[in-house]
């Protein structure tokens, strides 16, 4: 029997942003910003070469997007009208990107007028004519339509593979009406509208019941409530939105690649190893071109090999790619289910001098997850599985969990057997839960990478494939998603010995990387271990919670109902009728139509928009506007709070404990989820009664620590300006002064108007606020801001040079830094988009105070939680909000609280004004302010 032939399609646009965005800012210079970006093409090098390794195939092709318009643009000229434009550094590696994928022995395919897609379309739909395996490497769900019984799509980024089978089994719908079903969705990325609040499972719904997307317009009129409502009114659409989501396959590409249309004309060649050589040398791929000389030997290895240190620290550990291939062919995964091979192990993570821990479990909130299984790593290529709790019919007997963790305890909780892992804080609680409180964590790699690269992805399987050119099992595929999605107890332990073993053993081979480019860098290296030691107090404050008065939300949600229904009253008085304040249908046919309301803006289907910004545009002028904003108001406080916030009180504490999650923030500021603490409105009443049910039990208080002016005190710290610097040293009340230099008066004869304006004006200028901002902030014309502005800064020199030259040097480091050197990048810096550019210089001005004033807050978290500990005292840090530390103190310590608290904070770092923090007491948080 003749072997099948295969093809293999490369969606080169969709690799080259992947590889972009996954790989640290190269350079050919290493260190000179000024020198050509590198990094896209070094991906790209990775990805081409890993995926030639991994599929064999007769014929190849690369595909790119050719710059300019394509057919569509004809037929819709909004098609992808809101995408952002190409990244300067990205458009300056395309050439070489398409040069070096060449040189790698791939066809290369950009096609004027024409889509990648489509090409890629062609080609599989000839290909598959001719019974020829078609495989199309894309991350693109789009692509999906091809999918037949020829044609299939892997991801190699995330290990995804889309057959029909597993197309089905995603969307909801077989390949063959995936078109009906992106036509129904719509395409938010390239601005194609679907059916209005139509999502993938109510498409999925429609087209398997009516059986394609002709048979659902022939029954729009049956469709009930509102999604029928929005399908009656997109019939006119659809057919253009049919029209742009369907990939052709009919491309004329003779003349694109000389012998096309015969696949011939596409068979994948040999590498060009002289010219490959020249090329990386000329891009200072010093690794790769050393590896070129062990291509003789071992063709099949090439592009797997690491970077050494002048390329960004990029690559894996050896640097060479006969080792890197080696490793990969001799990984020793243990499975440990038995006293002999667990004993075995516990000899090895005692005389380690850094232990790779990952815990498996039952549940990803961390206070409720309970351990399936523990695995560990030592040395790259070599981990263990311990399972504990894998409960599937016919599996395996494994060492009883409460016996395990017993002989692990006086190792897990010896601060001297030091430890590694991703995202250390879960599995501290995870631990916990179990009676065991680990000491010892000194690294997690999340970390390492959020101080290094703040603006990358920092999941594991992100920082393995762009640091060591590994991809991994994913969860997903082991698991399951969605409704089908089983727990890790019943994943067979063969799969989850090895999905766990090799999180460890990545963990560790990332670490190698990441870790020796934070010691180069003394001042990344402080961030670092700030971030470390913020991991342990915060899972200090998570674990102790903060209690709720469930009886004072309830009393709250009661009152909002109401005020809420009596608005809906008012709202149908102002309109005339009834209506839904949640239809923006209903909303738009009231103000439009029936009350003669201005248009402010409209959708991209062209009808009048209702959205928050144009209600707030309204609102300012008539009151209809101004209720349905109200009631959104007062309907979110009470769904997301005063309703829910007593719900998830954890039973066996009684108490809330969010999450604060620190790899998120590009500015270094935590955020906070389940509850979400720091959006709580603080400047309404009603907000302010909600901070009213966090409260301290019998016998204790609350009390709230926060610095006073942080920001406005680093930027005097930063910009020098004299005026600033000698306000705050002198303790004058700066919006005062500042009033007095912008008025031209004496700061006693400033009025309390006038101080409200240089207020305003003191922190947009942090913010980056316009003349026109400031005018519509403050009620005043144009002119009068801008004349507020100059003198502004004609009194505060120093502000306006800090502005100049942040603003320059963002532009050519492409990051700004705070004062104790977290790196805060703008990849929009350069950008010949007069908005986003725009947008990227404000935040140049603004990142350095909000991320020094985060840098400050959790040294003062660290120094305060150590103070206490020192002491030996029962107060707990229970909450930290913005730049203030909510503690939970016993009468008996209200004096020490009161002395040493603000003393530590305004002594954790010397700046050029003092440090300022107030602190307060009372029975609930409100009242402590």
């Amino acid at each position: 029997m003749t072997e099948k032939k295969t093809l293999l399609l490369v969606d080169g646009s969709s690799y080259l942003y992947r590889a972009f965005h996954a790989m640290p800012d190269l350079r050919a210079v290493p260190g000179d910003p000024n020198s050509p970006a590198t990094g896209a093409i070094r991906g790209m090098i990775n990805m081409m070469q890993a995926l030639r390794r991994e599929v064999r195939a007769d014929y190849a092709a690369c595909v790119f997007d050719a710059p300019g318009k394509t057919f569509r643009d004809d037929w819709y000229p909004e098609y992808k009208a809101h995408r952002a434009p190409m990244p300067d550094d990205l458009r300056a590696q395309i050439a070489p990107i398409h040069q070096v994928v060449r040189l790698l022995g791939w066809p290369v395919l950009c096609v004027p007028d024409v889509e990648a897609d489509d090409v890629i379309g062609t080609l599989a739909r000839t290909a598959a004519g001719q019974a020829i395996e078609v495989i199309v490497s894309s991350g693109d769900k789009d692509l999906s339509q091809l999918v037949d019984e020829h044609v299939t799509i892997i991801d190699t980024m995330s290990g995804k593979r889309r057959d029909v089978a597993g197309v089905t089994a995603e969307f909801g719908v077989p390949p063959s009406l995936m078109v009906d079903y992106q036509t129904l969705v719509g395409d938010a990325v390239d601005n194609v509208p679907g059916v209005d609040k139509v999502g993938p499972k109510t498409a999925a719904k429609w087209l398997t019941q009516y059986g394609s997307l002709d048979a659902l317009i022939a029954h729009a009129a049956d469709i009930k409530g509102q999604a029928g409502e929005n399908l009656r009114r997109a019939l006119e659409w659809l057919p253009q939105g049919r029209r742009l989501v369907t990939i052709r396959t009919d491309c004329d590409l003779a003349g694109h690649v000389e012998g096309l249309p015969a696949l011939e004309a596409i068979a994948i060649q040999p590498l060009q190893t002289e010219e490959l050589k020249a090329f990386y040398e000329q891009y200072g791929f010093k690794s790769l071109a050393k590896s070129l000389e062990a291509h003789a030997a071992a063709p099949e290895l090439l592009g797997h090999g690491g970077a050494q240190t002048g390329e960004g620290g990029t690559g894996l550990l050896d640097g060479t790619l006969a080792a890197a291939a080696e490793r990969a062919s001799n990984l020793v995964y243990d499975t440990v289910l038995d006293w002999t091979a667990f004993d075995a192990w516990m000899d090895k993570l005692q005389a380690a001098e850094l232990v790779a821990i990952d815990t498996e479990t039952s549940s990803l909130d961390e206070m409720k997850a309970e351990i399936v299984g523990i695995s560990f790593s030592v040395t790259p290529g070599e981990a263990a599985y311990v399972p504990l709790a894998h409960d599937y019919p016919d599996a395996p007997e494994q060492l009883p969990r409460d016996e395990v963790l017993a002989r692990m305890k006086p190792w897990l909780e010896d601060a001297s057997c030091h430890k590694l892992g991703q995202h250390i804080k879960y599995d501290r609680h995870v631990f916990a839960n179990h009676g065991i409180e680990v000491q010892g964590y000194v690294h997690d790699t999340m970390l390492q990478s959020y101080v290094l690269e703040v603006h990358k992805p920092h999941g594991l399987a992100s920082l393995a494939e762009r640091h060591t050119g590994r991809s991994g099992i994913d969860y997903e595929d082991l698991c399951g998603k969605g409704a089908h999605q089983i727990p890790f107890s019943q994943v067979a332990i063969d799969k989850a010995a090895e999905y766990s073993c090799e999180d460890s053993d990545q963990t560790l081979d990332v670490h190698r990387v990441l870790w020796p480019q934070l010691q180069a860098d003394e001042r990344l290296k402080f961030v670092y271990e700030l971030e470390i030691a913020s991991s342990e107090t915060l899972y200090r404050i998570e674990r102790n919670g903060v209690m709720i008065d469930a009886g004072a939300l309830a009393a709250q949600s009661h009152e909002l109902g109401q005020r809420i229904v009596a608005l809906e009253q008012q709202a149908y008085e102002i309109a005339g009728q009834p209506f839904n304040l949640g239809s923006p249908k209903q909303i738009g046919d009231i103000f439009f139509n029936k009350l003669g309301l201005p248009v402010v803006k409209k959708t991209p289907s062209g009808a009048p928009s209702t959205d928050e910004e144009v209600l707030e545009k309204l609102a300012e002028d008539y009151p209809l506007p101004a209720k349905i904003l109200e009631h959104r108001g007062l309907s979110k406080l009470k769904s997301t709070y005063t309703d829910k916030l007593a719900q998830m009180a954890l039973p066996r504490t009684g108490r809330v404990h969010t999450h604060y999650a620190q790899a998120v923030a590009v500015t270094g500021r935590l955020s906070s989820n389940d509850p979400n603490l720091q959006n709580i409105p603080v400047r309404t009443t009603e907000g302010r009664r909600i901070r009213e049910a966090f409260v301290a039990p019998e016998g204790r208080v609350i009390a709230s620590a926060d610095y006073s002016q942080i920001e406005l005190r680093i930027m005097a710290h930063i910009s020098g300006d004299e005026a600033l610097l000698r306000a705050f040293n002198e303790g004058i009340d700066v919006h005062r002064a500042t009033a007095a230099e912008v008025f031209g008066s004496t700061p006693e004869q400033v009025s309390s108007e006038q101080r409200r304006y240089a207020k305003v004006i003191n922190f947009g200028l942090i913010y980056g606020m316009s003349s026109f901002g400031l005018a519509r902030n403050l009620g005043i014309d144009n002119t009068a801001a801008k004349s507020y502005i100059d003198r502004y800064f004609a009194r505060y020199p120093g502000v306006k040079n800090y502005m100049d030259e942040t603003r320059a040097s963002a532009k050519e480091k492409g990051y700004v830094e705070t004062v104790f050197g977290r790196r805060l990048y703008l990849p929009e810096i350069r950008s010949p988009n007069g908005p986003r550019r725009g947008a990227a210089e404000r935040a140049a001005i603004n990142a350095p105070m909000q991320g020094t004033a985060a840098d400050l807050i959790k040294l003062s978290m660290n120094a305060v939680q150590k103070a206490l500990d020192d002491q030996g005292l029962g107060t707990k840090m229970v909450m930290q909000v913005h730049d203030e530390l909510v503690f939970e103190v016993p009468e008996a310590e209200v004096d020490w609280v009161r002395a040493e608290v603000p003393r530590i904070m305004a002594g954790v770092a010397e700046l050029k004004v003092p440090l300022l923090a107030e602190i307060g007491f009372g029975p609930n948080w409100e009242k402590a302010h």
